[in-house]
């Protein structure tokens, strides 16, 4: 039944990427899609962007694995969604056009830039990217029942070459349709099990708490602070600075960032963000009580024995609300929640794609110092998806026998540690140069990517990526304890640093485009290339 609903599901959704795919040369459809989404459709598109499937699996294994810890990781998740709606989106919308390499053009024209845009965008999407192909053909054979890695690696091709299909012929219209569709289907099919579940403890959280205690067999400790960081070093500073990297790191990921621009205006990019927030924490919400009911019913036994990690807490979780005989209807609904999953990766990924794509098109091939036609620039982007895609899937298939856990923290601290700094210096600092963007975008980079490689997620433990090998020389789960305060440094200093007369005529142009980007005055006047 799962898989006549995947193919019946494929079929569709690439069938509304053909139907809305913009013309040849039409850029802003492909780009930003007209933005002629309403702001509730905009605002479900945005959190289906942001709701990725390492999202519902990692956090609903954390939360029943965990519990306490889990719950604030979610926590962690909502608020990063309400610092970018409050901080970010209105500059964010007002200053860029089709992507982060327009925002940072806008005061500080020149292709150096956009490529440093481009390098970070690519080194932030593409561990992500490489975590949800894997994850693929893990996930559908634990649904479908079947374990040979041959038929895993064809899943992660198949399904690689749909997600390529959807970004490259449905741009960002066709790529919303279906973030809206997986989140209506996350949501709804959440909600019922989410209610199942506290029906099975007869509407009492504090029996379903007291169960999942006993059922991940860590007692009391399960309710507190520290699980999930018991074994490090720190665990303190380590949960502080992992939930820092999350808050800051997933509100500046070039996939999210890359919805402000659909927005028809200020007003409306709020109405979206109010939507978004809400839809996420609602499902937050969800994953939790889903989570702790894998906990509750299945115990900590059996979810580490179909996935150590816990990635199918959710699914399991899921199963167990149903009880041990499942009518029809009960299956049915089952069925309509792996396919939620299903679609959650399909649509994570494409959006992944087309954000990558975007940007090596419009920032790298489209602005040299020859222009190219609109035409061409959409062939370049549609190649572009093709070109990512490809080595997206390359990859995954030689790393889906590892724990993936360190490419979904590599990918928000890279957010955390380059992205957010050089977003919040870019629309607000007027002093910021050119220097210090580009050092703040390689510089926080080449940090994370450095010191990934001595975190506990890679080496030294039974969990790790690499459990057969102990090179921990940074004790820490993600790198943010360094990362984010030297990305912010390598910002300052680099602008500090930059020649007087370059940093006076870059702030001369901040000035002229301050109100602009801020309140969105002169929205009339050309762009800065």
């Amino acid at each position: 039944m799962s898989l006549v609903a995947f193919t019946a599901l494929a079929t569709v959704t690439l069938l509304l990427c053909v139907m809305t795919g913009p013309d040849r040369d039409d850029l802003d459809g492909f780009y930003t899609g007209y933005g002629s989404l309403s702001p509730m459709r905009n605002g479900l598109a945005i959190g289906g962007d942001y709701i990725s499937a390492a999202t519902v699996l990692g956090t609903g294994g954390i939360i029943a694995l965990t519990g306490y810890d889990g719950v604030v990781l979610a926590l962690s998740t909502a608020l990063s969604l309400m610092l970018l709606m409050f901080l970010l989106a209105e500059p964010l919308r007002n200053a860029g056009r089709f992507t982060m390499g327009d925002a940072f053009a806008r005061r500080m024209p020149g292709r150096s830039v956009r490529i440093a845009a481009c390098v970070a965008t690519i080194a932030a999407l593409l561990p992500m990217m490489l975590v949800q192909l894997a994850g693929a053909g893990d996930l559908l054979a634990f649904i479908l029942g079947f374990s040979g890695d041959g038929l895993k690696t064809g899943c992660v091709v198949a399904l690689g070459a749909l997600m390529i299909s959807y970004a490259a012929i449905g741009g960002m219209k066709g790529t919303a349709l279906i973030q809206i569709l997986k989140m209506v289907m996350l949501l709804g099919s959440g909600a019922v099990v989410s209610v199942l579940v506290l029906h099975r403890f007869a509407w009492d959280p504090g029996a379903l708490l007291s169960a999942a205690a006993q059922g991940s067999a860590a007692g009391p400790a399960f309710l507190h602070s520290g699980l999930q960081f018991a074994g490090g070093a720190h665990p303190r500073l380590d949960m502080i600075t992992s939930e820092l990297t999350v808050v800051l790191g997933g509100a500046c990921l070039p996939h999210v960032t890359m919805r402000m621009y659909t927005a028809r205006s200020a007003r409306e990019v709020r109405r979206s963000m109010s939507w978004a927030v809400s839809t996420v924490a609602l499902f937050m919400l969800i994953i939790a009580v889903v989570g702790f009911g894998a906990a509750a019913l299945v115990g900590r036994a059996g979810i580490t024995a179909a996935d150590p990690q816990g990635n199918t807490a959710y699914l399991l979780g899921s199963q167990a609300a149903f009880g041990a005989d499942a009518s029809w209807a009960e299956t049915m609904l089952f069925t309509t929640v792996t396919t939620a999953i299903f679609l959650t990766l399909l649509a994570s990924v494409a959006g992944m794609i087309l954000a990558c794509a975007n940007s090596l098109a419009h920032d790298v091939f489209a602005h040299r110092r020859r222009q190219i036609s609109p035409r061409r620039e959409m062939t370049l982007a549609r190649g572009s998806a093709l070109v990512v895609g490809l080595v997206a899937i390359g990859l995954a298939t030689l790393v889906q026998h590892r724990n993936l856990q360190p490419l979904v923290t590599l990918s928000f601290c890279v957010g955390a540690s380059a992205l957010a700094p050089a977003l919040v210096y870019g629309l607000f600092w007027r002093r910021f140069t050119r220097t210090g963007l580009i050092c703040t975008l390689i510089g926080g980079t080449l940090t994370v990517y450095v010191l990934m490689t001595g975190t506990n997620l890679v080496s030294g433990s039974p969990t790790s990526a690499f459990p057969e090998h102990d090179f921990n020389w940074f004790p820490f789960t993600t790198t943010g304890l360094v990362s984010i305060p030297l990305g912010f440094a390598l910002g300052w200093l680099g602008t500090v640093l930059s020649a007087r007369r370059a940093a006076d005529e870059q702030r001369r142009q901040y000035e002229a485009v301050e109100a602009w980007i801020l309140a969105g005055a002169n929205k009339s006047s050309p762009s800065g290339d």
